[in-house]
């Protein structure tokens, strides 16, 4: 895409063989016997604004990467269960962490959704629980005393201590932990509202910098990153002019829709004409946006272990698998 970085072409040229890669006709055949259980109705309900996903998708796309996940979720289970045997303790049953990761309008919201639906429909019916990590940004308070509200969505913007403490949790097996809510009408921290997380056999977790190694922003790096405690991590990817073109898009349907509600944090954008809010959108996609997919985000995909690559019409056209 172009907004790779220095250091991912120079990845990418060391090495060539990082991933295998699966046209979307190669990767539908890893489907098996993963039963389809998502109907069009359920399908209508986890779409994102402007990010179609269809039953096809579905069956070719999701389906192979669902029966995948169960086969890495069942070896780690039974990896654990030879540990404590080794350790002479009982066996407990560790929560599997699917990270998703990609840039702000790829689709990764909606990706979150699709496959939390798949994976919680498994024969065994495990427990799977979505977290968002937009609910550890910094309160916009905060983000305005610092300086940073034109860096929302930035790693500095970030509570990271928070959000690793909540991943640690997570692996300690804790009984019940809880995510502060993020709302995207105030466009702030929910005060005093939380998610209650309880001990899923599966976690998504679905973010702009999952993958991040700077986080703190400071000179001083943490000795654990968030990636250390995550079993497995999916990149959404496209090319920056359809992320560009798909952030615009929504922005335009939102001014229509969500932005005419007057507690919403944009209202004051919904009077816009077109060509205004075009503009604005133009300005802030270039000014934040791609920035922090430029410097931030896309460094991270040569990290993920599977990447998946969506052509201009959102749907996959290839699945990449890390070799190494």
């Amino acid at each position: 895409m172009s907004a790779d970085t220095q250091s991912a072409q120079l990845m990418r040229r060391m090495f060539p063989d990082l991933y295998e890669k699966f046209s979307r006709e190669q990767w539908a055949k890893l489907r098996a016997n993963m039963p389809l259980e998502i109907s069009k109705d359920d399908l209508d309900a986890l779409r994102g604004l402007n990010d179609p996903v269809s039953i096809d998708e579905v069956e070719q796309i999701y389906l192979p990467l669902g029966r995948l996940l169960n086969i890495h979720v069942a070896s780690t289970h039974r990896l654990e269960r030879v540990k404590d045997a080794f350790l002479g303790r009982p066996s407990a049953r560790p929560t599997y962490v699917v990270a998703v990761t990609g840039s702000v309008a790829v689709g990764k919201s909606t990706f979150s959704r699709v496959l939390a639906q798949v994976l919680s429909r498994w024969a065994a019916h495990p427990t799977v629980e979505l977290v968002a990590t937009d609910g550890f940004l910094l309160p916009n308070k905060v983000l305005e005393q610092r300086g940073l509200m034109e860096r929302k969505g930035f790693p500095e913007s970030y509570d990271l201590r928070a959000m690793l403490d909540f991943m640690i949790s997570v692996r300690q097996g804790n009984g019940m932990l809880k995510v502060p809510v993020y709302s995207h009408d105030s466009y702030d921290i929910v005060p005093n509202e939380f998610l209650e997380i309880r001990r899923p056999e599966v976690l998504i977790l679905e973010g702009l910098n999952l993958l991040q190694m700077n986080l703190l922003g400071e000179s001083r790096r943490p000795k654990i990153f968030a990636s250390d405690m995550i079993d497995i991590s999916i990149y959404v990817d496209a090319e920056e002019t359809d992320i560009r073109r798909w952030y615009l898009e929504r922005f335009m349907l939102l001014k229509n829709t969500a932005f005419r509600n007057p507690r919403s944090f944009f209202h004051r954008y919904a009077e816009m004409s077109e060509a205004d809010a075009i503009e604005f959108a133009t300005d802030v996609w270039e000014k934040i946006n791609l920035v922090n997919l430029v410097s931030n985000v896309a460094p991270t995909r040569e990290r993920a272990q599977i990447v998946m690559q969506k052509g201009s019409d959102h749907r996959v056209h290839e699945v990449w698998l890390r070799r190494i």
